[in-house]
């Protein structure tokens, strides 16, 4: 009998390694795309059709937990496979009473019949699931078996799995269910099909109120818990899985095909209010006519709402071309970047004088929007209102290479024209750029001048380490308390944002980027196949659809950052005299009735009170020094004393000893000089 034992034992032994469980066939999986916090975005189905999501017993209501257990197999953690007290039972129940009526399948068992559908309901089948059930717990723990009854009982059509049944009939993860929700989680697999709460909810309903009725359940659930759950009705609809951000999902799974999860940086709660904006603006806008948007984080670069369409689905916007990544004519939108370099250089202030006339700048004829000009204006106007004329006189100041330059700074590159240089058309959109483009530059804004590269929001990680500011913070701060003045349009909410619109030329983009202290979100109007649409501007249009997003967001908005040290908006006639008024020659030097003008500070000015914080106790910061006019090199004095180094540009910078006045003084190479007196705080 011994040899017979260890020989029996030793045959099956073999053939449990000769004829394994087929466990592989159960990893297929649909792939999921999830959120920064883990919530699913996106899936997509298996080859076989079928949406069969991951599950683990902890990604369940422990509370379905033990209902499930409770009614199918309460013994679970007691047997190896097999209950052969439950299959006693049901058998002695079969003989009594002529008819099934009650299972002695064990979940190990119904796991087995999941990864291999039995062709027939015999005796030779039954006795197989029992033989791949105890194969099933020989390599599996408990905990694996429950999660792969999880991921893998059926729910009615191609539902399978407890995640994909609790998104179908109640739109949310199952991770918190009330009784009556899992009840009918726990009632359905067992016929799924002539079960399903959609097409037969009465069936439903009676199904469940069996679990209900169990001792064991009641026991699980709590007394009174049962009775009140038979009173909720069953859901009559199935409802569609999540199919967010369709757009970066289909790119996470082009990059990277096979892989089961695709974490993301959106935020779904974001995301999901952006989309409902675009389909609903887009149900306003006229046909063919689509729209994009994208928010980042200009602290970390990562991308948090990524809408490429109007409506992914909809064929006649061709709603599966992701506009945020597809070059077009930024309009005015690159303007704030204009003057925030003239800002940098000094040659303005916003008080300062420009004109808004009709003029030639070497061929090149630039013609406001509205085809009318205002005369004299204040940088701070020309800017609000996004008069052309003034923005091509400033670049023509700055330099239209050295606007390219900072882009570049920022890992911004304008597509020009083949074979041109960088012209004066670049200030009004005559350069192609992406809407994450365009995003990107708007959060070095937001971030106090220093750039960051954005990520991808799926793999690529946002980068700033070695990256040069795009423009000084005084500047920077200039060109936001300009914009966060400019007034939202007719109907929409005062946020506090900073915001810039832009419209290309012949109406076929319409723009709006808007920014608080954090977030940048930008906005894109207009046909995919780059028509025109006679009527969109990117205030009318796409300001309006800004304004929405930000408020629907559920972001909180935060205010913009103090004026850094020696930053302030002066009065005019508290300007210097050559800031006053800009007018520049043709060879970009500002005009001035001497051949050669003498050196002047326009920054800090006469008598300006600087706030360095040498009152505090801290470490004092520097003040920058700006002049105008003058032949380099430029020898700078404090105080009578000189500075270390002599300055061949216009920029340098001083770092006082202490609080209280001082006298600052500029001597050129042909000896002329320049004095302010200043306060220091």
């Amino acid at each position: 009998m011994l040899v017979v034992a260890v020989s029996l034992s030793m045959a099956l032994e073999a053939a449990d390694r000769a004829y394994p469980p087929p466990l592989e066939a159960a990893r297929a999986r649909s792939a999921e795309v999830r959120d920064a916090d883990g919530q699913l975005l996106r899936a997509f189905a298996t080859k076989d059709g079928l949406w069969r999501l991951k599950t683990k017993a902890g990604d369940v209501d422990p509370q379905f937990i033990r209902m499930l257990i409770a009614y199918e197999d309460h013994r679970f953690y007691q047997h190896s496979g097999v209950d052969v007290r439950a299959l006693g039972r049901a058998a002695f129940q079969l003989v009594t009473h002529g008819r099934i009526v009650s299972g002695g399948s064990t979940l190990s068992m119904q796991v087995a019949r999941l990864i291999e559908p039995r062709e027939s309901r015999s005796v030779f089948a039954k006795l197989k699931q029992m033989a791949r059930a105890v194969q099933i717990e020989r390599r599996l723990s408990k905990a694996e078996i429950l999660d792969l009854y999880l991921s893998l009982a059926p729910y009615g059509g191609n539902l399978e799995g407890v995640r994909a049944a609790s998104f179908a009939y109640f739109g949310k993860e199952p991770k918190r269910l009330s009784v009556a929700e899992a009840a009918l989680l726990v009632a359905l697999p067992q016929s799924p099909e002539g079960r399903r709460p959609d097409r037969f909810p009465d069936a439903a309903k009676a199904a469940r109120e069996r679990v209900l009725a169990r001792a064991h359940v009641e026991a699980a659930v709590g007394e009174g818990e049962a009775d009140r759950a038979s009173l909720v009705a069953v859901p009559r609809e199935r409802r569609q899985l999540p199919a967010l951000a369709a757009h970066l999902a289909e790119a996470a799974l082009r990059k990277a095909p096979g892989e089961a999860v695709y974490g993301t940086t959106l935020r779904k709660p974001v995301q999901d209010a952006l989309e409902r904006v675009a389909r609903e603006a887009g149900a306003r806008l006229p046909p063919k006519v689509s729209l994009a948007m994208m928010v980042a984080d200009s602290t970390t670069g990562e991308i948090i709402a990524d809408v490429g369409s109007a409506d992914y689905f909809d064929a006649s916007r061709s709603g599966w071309i992701d506009m945020t990544r597809i070059n077009r004519s930024p309009g005015s939108t690159l303007k704030p970047f204009i003057y925030g370099l003239a800002f940098e250089e000094g040659l303005v202030a916003q008080e300062t004088i420009i004109e808004d006339r009709p003029s030639d700048f070497s061929g090149y004829r630039p013609k406001n929007f509205d085809m009318s000009y205002q005369g004299d204006v204040s940088i701070r106007q020309a800017l609000q209102l996004s008069l052309n004329v003034p923005a091509v006189r400033v670049l023509e100041g700055v330099g239209p290479s050295r606007l390219m330059v900072r882009f570049r700074r920022a890992d911004v590159r304008p597509v020009l024209p083949v074979g041109e240089a960088p012209g004066l058309a670049i200030g009004l959109g005559g350069v192609g750029m992406t809407l994450k483009d365009l995003v990107q530059l708007y959060a070095g804004l937001a971030n106090q001048g220093w750039p960051v590269k954005l990520g991808d929001g799926v793999r690529d990680q946002p980068r700033r380490d070695g990256m040069q500011p795009l423009l000084e913070p005084s500047a920077v701060w200039q060109v936001t308390d300009i914009l966060s003045d400019v007034l939202p349009p007719q109907g929409s909410p005062k946020l506090g944002l900073a915001y810039k619109t832009g419209t290309s030329y012949g109406y076929r983009d319409a723009w709006s980027v808007g920014y608080d202290g954090r977030y940048v979100l930008g906005v894109w109007v207009g046909r995919p196949d780059n028509g025109a649409v006679p009527g969109i501007t990117g205030y009318g249009t796409a300001a309006p659809i800004l304004f929405e997003a930000f408020a629907r967001s559920g972001l909180a908005i935060s205010g913009h950052p103090s004026a850094p040290p020696g930053a302030q908006r002066l009065a005019l006639t508290d300007l210097p005299i050559g800031l006053r008024r800009y007018s520049v020659m043709a060879n970009g030097l500002l005009r001035s009735t001497s051949r050669e003008p003498a050196p002047q500070i326009v920054y800090p000015p006469e008598g300006a009170r600087v706030d360095l914080g040498a009152r505090s106790g801290e470490e004092i910061a520097p003040l920058m020094l700006k002049l105008q006019g003058g032949r380099a090199p430029f020898r700078w004095l404090a105080n009578g004393k000189p500075l270390e180094d002599t300055a061949r540009t216009r920029n340098s910078e001083w770092k006082p000893d202490g609080a209280g006045y001082s006298t600052l003084t500029v001597i050129d190479s042909r000896g002329r000089a320049a004095t302010v007196r200043v306060f220091i705080e």
